[in-house]
């Protein structure tokens, strides 16, 4: 069995680690942290998971966090985790990180991206937790910085178009779709019922802060510096994300060389779900799940591909993957608690 303590339970990631552990057969629930909610139980908090945990919110302490506890998630603000993290590793304690504090392997970047960084040595050692692309790396791992919901999304639609040399990665573009519970749990205008509903509006134009990250793991794969173009949206939905991505063809690339670089790569991936003939996913197929359900289409006028990827934000793209993570840290089955059937509607 293994122990877990979660940092920062009180938000929405908190709360859907906390879901998908309530049915996990081989992880146990000790701790949750908040400095805010410190003291308070998790109920009156959370009135929906009354009587499935009877936990109070703790002081987020790393002695409190590692006391007879195998692994933390750390879903705490940027800067904030990296204040925790290494004194949980001191502890003997493994880490699923889902900040940004450790997604990146050059502290510049990070720096110029987000802030100081205050431990750039644990860089070196951190893995990306994307089980698809760095799934030996994050079993070794102590230390595993889970991705970015955008960038969960981008990348798995990019990377076997890379990887296979079928588009030239100067051509990438990316816009994306997310909805409300990506910003999180606290109060803000621009997250207001009144702002949100019956709108949709793009943000952070050309300055998101996944961009980086994205780059980071698109130019590993081509082997090279790739520079992308990537817009994200705010529609008026709960949950969700769905991404688009366009790219030019090499010459001489059609159908055939596209439809078997998804099947090559993602033909064995247990939660990479493939369009059959050449079906578009929509975000409802993916709610609550940890799928990420892709399609695409080669348009031979302007000699384009335009790849679909939906996930849910909150499962795929935080929760779901960060336990996903700790299955491959702990020798289990990657799929341990995950195999909730989508929601749908």
């Amino acid at each position: 069995m293994v122990r877990v303590a979660i940092a920062g339970a009180s938000g929405y990631t908190g709360f859907e680690l906390m879901r998908l552990l309530a049915t996990h057969p081989r992880a146990e629930l000790r701790v949750i942290t908040s400095r805010a909610r410190q003291g308070l139980a998790l109920s009156a908090v959370y009135p929906a998971l009354a009587g499935v945990f009877d936990l109070r919110f703790a002081e987020p302490d790393p002695a409190v966090l590692s006391s007879d506890i195998d692994c933390v998630f750390t879903a705490l603000p940027h800067q904030a985790a990296m204040d925790t993290v290494p004194g949980l590793l001191e502890r003997g304690v493994r880490v699923v990180d889902l900040s940004a504090d450790y997604r990146f392997r050059d502290a510049a970047v990070y720096e110029q991206w987000y802030q100081p960084h205050k431990t750039p040595e644990l860089l070196a050692e951190a893995v990306y937790g994307l089980p698809e692309l760095h799934r030996e790396a994050i079993r070794d791992a102590r230390l595993v910085a889970n991705p970015g919901c955008y960038a969960t999304s981008v990348i798995l639609a990019a990377a076997p178009l890379l990887e296979a040399g079928l588009i030239d990665p100067a051509s990438l573009i990316a816009d994306s779709k997310s909805g409300v519970s990506g910003a999180g749990r606290g109060a803000s205008l621009t997250t207001h019922f009144c702002e949100v509903n019956d709108g949709f509006k793009a943000y952070k134009v050309a300055e998101h802060r996944h961009t980086p990250e994205i780059e980071q793991e698109l130019s590993r794969l081509a082997g090279r510096p790739v520079v992308i173009s990537f817009t994200p949206h705010l529609v008026p939905m709960t949950r969700g994300i769905l991404s688009t991505v366009y790219a030019d063809l090499r010459p001489g690339v059609g159908d055939r060389e596209v439809d078997q670089a998804f099947a090559a790569r993602y033909g064995d991936q247990r939660f990479v779900r493939l369009g059959p003939g050449g079906a578009l996913p929509s975000t409802l197929q993916v709610r609550g799940s940890n799928y990420c359900d892709l399609g695409w289409k080669v348009d031979p006028r302007t000699g384009r591909v335009i790849v679909i990827a939906v996930i849910d934000n909150l499962t795929r793209g935080a929760a779901g993957q960060a336990l996903c993570n700790m299955n491959l840290m702990f020798g289990l089955p990657e799929a341990t608690g995950l195999e909730q059937a989508p929601w749908q509607p």
